[in-house]
């Protein structure tokens, strides 16, 4: 920092010491002022010159004791050469010429504490010198107003070290607040590499484990589907009876956990695909209401054994929307089966399809069930996520429903949400965007709104923000 501060400031001191030279002439005889001037020079380019050797040394063979020593010695020559600064016209009657070096002690002990406070031991060597140069010459004048003087030029040199002292300490504990930032800079860097990587290598694993997994459906159900099929001939008792009742539930439990088997599977397969991008939507015109319809029908029996009742609230007219209706199918039985799953007997679950506010279409699932604490909500969501409550009141399950049902929403471009009060009831709700309603209908108008609208033109239907191609295969697929 001192050898920045000395390359910043070249002409400064030269200048300095010009003007005084140019003043010291009203006094002294020109020639001491100007070889006292040259002096001033030629110390000053000296002490530049070893702050440029020092800047060009590279850091790794600097000495900072031997540099520190050059340093010294050439602010030492300096601050002598300053110190002679008092010798010019010594002995001059001129009152002036003695408040004048008086104030230029003060000057210049204020330029190097500006300077040199980064390095008290030069700025000790570089002012101390001319200090006790003018204090020597005020104190010869023999007057009690010059002894006010060098007493005065001493204490404001006092002052000015102790206002360096401050300025040190100040440079220092920045320079410790510097390497400390550095420090944490670079910590924060390895860090971020180190989980950078460790990120990295996460989703490598994690797509080499869903591309595994989407690859292995036959290799998994294959011998599933045998499994299946004899339990199932057994069951039956198609090529014979079995006289054995043990055999019987043994063959009876084979073929549940088989199913069961297979459902998972089908579950895992399913989200692993989604999670490795192999997920393709096979889009096609198709009602809400439609699907949301046939999944009632699949559960009602279910529901009705349970003790449970299932209210349908479905909205009128609502338009056909672009899905893949096996992917939504799958949204809708996923949620009703949950309802049925968690809710306790003589429970309500409504089921409820509309438009929503900002045209698109909104389907839900309510329950009357044991609910969800809202800081398992998160977990929920998680693959193989359960909630402890759910998980204690209900007949359990793998975890994977709701994660799949967030997946493919969200390649429908829609959201889905999850609210729950705790021992009140879950509601899950499956928004899909206005840009796959392929006919926005009007809005319903009140009975004293009739005469004003027989003066309205006919309202447009909306167009589908689809692509031309979707557009086409939507009106062939209508017009089928």
């Amino acid at each position: 920092m001192f050898v920045r501060n000395e390359l910043g400031a070249i002409a400064t001191i030269q200048l300095l010491a010009v003007i005084f030279s140019l003043a010291s002439m009203f006094w002294a005889p020109v020639g001491q002022a100007i070889a006292w001037l040259l002096l001033v020079i030629f110390s000053k380019v000296a002490l530049l010159e070893v702050c440029r050797r020092f800047v060009a040394t590279p850091r790794a063979g600097l000495d900072i004791q031997q540099w520190m020593r050059r340093l010294l010695l050439a602010e030492l020559v300096a601050g002598l050469v300053w110190a002679g600064f008092a010798l010019v016209g010594f002995g001059s009657p001129d009152s002036a010429s003695h408040v004048f070096i008086f104030a230029s002690l003060i000057v210049v002990l204020a330029i190097r504490m500006t300077f040199a406070s980064t390095v008290l031991p030069i700025l000790y060597v570089g002012t101390i010198p001319m200090t006790i140069a003018v204090t020597v010459r005020l104190v010869m004048l023999g007057h009690p107003f010059y002894w006010a003087m060098a007493s005065m030029a001493v204490g404001v040199h006092v002052y000015f070290l102790f206002l360096a002292k401050g300025l040190n300490a100040t440079a220092l504990a920045m320079l410790a607040f510097r390497a400390e930032k550095d420090a944490l800079i670079g910590e924060l860097e390895k860090e971020k590499a180190i989980s950078d990587e460790g990120r990295r290598r996460a989703e490598a694993a994690n797509i080499a484990k869903s591309r595994f997994l989407a690859t292995m459906s036959h290799e998994l159900r294959t011998p599933l589907n045998a499994i299946l099929g004899f339990s199932e001939v057994m069951q039956a008792e198609i090529l014979g009876p079995i006289e054995n009742d043990t055999y019987k539930d043994y063959v009876g439990s084979i073929h549940e956990s088989g199913r069961h088997l297979l459902h998972l599977i089908n579950e895992i397969l399913d989200l692993s695909r989604i999670e490795a991008g192999r997920y393709e939507l096979k889009e096609e015109a198709a009602r809400l209401t439609d699907i949301a319809e046939d999944c009632h029908r699949l559960l009602k029996l279910r529901a009705e054994s349970k003790g449970l009742v299932i209210v349908l609230d479905f909205e009128d007219d609502l338009p056909q929307i672009w899905i893949d209706e096996r992917a939504i199918r799958q949204v809708c039985l996923n949620l009703l089966s949950n309802a049925v799953k968690f809710t306790p007997k003589g429970g309500v679950i409504t089921m409820r399809v509309a438009r929503t506010v900002t045209g698109g279409q909104l389907l839900s699932v309510k329950d009357t069930g044991p609910g969800i604490p809202k800081d398992e909500i998160p977990k929920v969501l998680q693959v193989f996520g359960q909630g402890s409550l759910a998980h204690q009141t209900a007949e359990g399950g793998t975890g994977l429903g709701l994660p799949i049902v967030q997946n493919l929403v969200q390649l429908h471009g829609g959201t889905f949400e999850l609210l729950s009060v705790l021992r009140k009831g879950t509601e899950a709700r499956v928004t899909l965007p206005r840009e796959r309603v392929l006919r926005a209908a009007a809005p319903p108008q009140p009975a004293g709104h009739e005469r004003r609208e027989r003066q309205r033109p006919t309202p447009i239907a909306v167009e589908p923000q689809l692509s031309e191609g979707l557009r086409r295969k939507a009106r062939l697929r209508l017009s089928g």
